[in-house]
Order: structure tokens, then C-alpha cells, then sequence
């Protein structure tokens, strides 16, 4: 028995779809910051009184070095900036989970020495997008990170907040980043 061409030709395009489709569906996050190991340039603008209305921003101005651990699976990053309340010192973890393929990332800032709860999430499309749930000023919000407009020499993360479930968000933290160099 003959099999027609174009019922093959289904059957391979079908296979090939498929096949292509799950390894999409799998991908291994493990690498998605590994842009940013190295030196960088930072430029921050930062809402003075998120969720109050206030269109006062004041701009921070440092460097950013980020280290790779456990072959990429894992990264921390020093920030240091100066701005118009003087220096400030932070401290980012960021961890990789095999088993739900996405990432944590942590932070502290040396003013206070704790280590903020993680948000959550991955990259898809060149895009990094990262949630968790907090206190702010006493209040339960939705907040929201998300890294985009990757290229080898600059990239951009954003932070906004939400109290209304993630219906609207308010975007209170612009950091613009740029390569010092180029040695990994």
C-alpha cells in the first residue's frame, strides 16, 4: 500500500512542529543573565514616594559588577551608587531552580543588611520578567521586575508596583546599564 506524498509530508511537518515545540517548551534558563557578567555602568532613576502620587524622581549614578557562580546557575552582583541621599551599597543574588526552570532574585542593600524575599520568574523572548508579593509602608502590593533590551553592551531592568492585584502597575525604578568591558 502506497502512502500519498502529502500525508507524509503532514506527518513530517507535524513531527517537526512538535518536536521543535517541546524543546521550546524546555527551555534551560540556566543561562539567561549571563549577559551580565562583568563591569557595567549604572544610571538610576528612582521614584522618591512610590504609590503616593508623587512625580518626584531623584537619579543615581554608579557601577554594577557581576560575578557568575555554579558555571551560571547562579550570579551576584554589586551595586554602588551616589546619589542626592549620598552613597548606597547594594548586594543582588540571583538563583536558578532546574525544576521549574526559573530564577530568584534576592536583595539587600548594606543600609539595613537584609536580604529582601525573592522575586520570581524567567526569561522568554529576550525578556526577563520576575514577580513577588511585599509590604510596602505597610501595605500588601504586587511587585514586578522585568529585564529587557539585552545587547552585548547595555540592558535595562525596570521595577514597578501594583495595589490592585496587577491590574495597573506604577514603574518606580529605571536602571539603564552600560558595559565597562567586555571580559567575561
Amino acid at each position: 500500500m502506497k502512502i500519498p506524498a502529502a500525508i507524509c509530508a503532514f506527518f513530517f511537518v507535524f513531527a517537526t512542529v512538535h518536536v521543535f515545540a517541546e524543546q521550546h517548551a524546555l527551555h534551560d534558563g540556566q543561562h539567561d543573565f549571563d549577559f551580565e557578567f562583568g563591569a557595567w555602568n549604572v544610571t538610576i532613576r528612582a521614584l522618591v514616594h512610590p504609590l503616593s502620587g508623587s512625580r518626584q524622581w531623584v537619579q543615581l549614578r554608579g557601577t554594577h559588577v557581576v560575578r557568575k557562580i555554579w558555571n551560571g546557575r547562579a550570579n551576584l552582583g554589586v551595586l554602588e551608587v551616589d546619589g542626592p541621599a549620598g552613597h548606597d551599597e547594594g548586594l543582588q543574588l540571583r538563583l536558578y531552580n532546574p525544576e521549574t526552570r526559573q530564577w530568584s532574585l534576592s536583595f539587600a542593600s548594606s543600609k539595613d543588611g537584609k536580604l529582601q524575599r525573592p522575586s520570581i520568574g524567567s526569561f522568554a523572548n529576550g525578556r526577563g520578567v520576575f514577580y513577588d508579593r511585599e509590604l510596602f509602608e505597610g501595605r500588601a502590593i504586587l511587585a514586578r521586575s522585568v529585564t529587557s533590551g539585552i545587547t552585548r553592551s547595555s540592558y535595562r531592568d525596570e521595577i514597578a508596583f501594583s495595589e490592585d492585584g496587577g491590574r495597573t502597575w506604577q514603574v518606580n525604578w529605571i536602571a539603564l546599564y552600560t558595559k565597562i568591558d567586555d571580559e567575561n
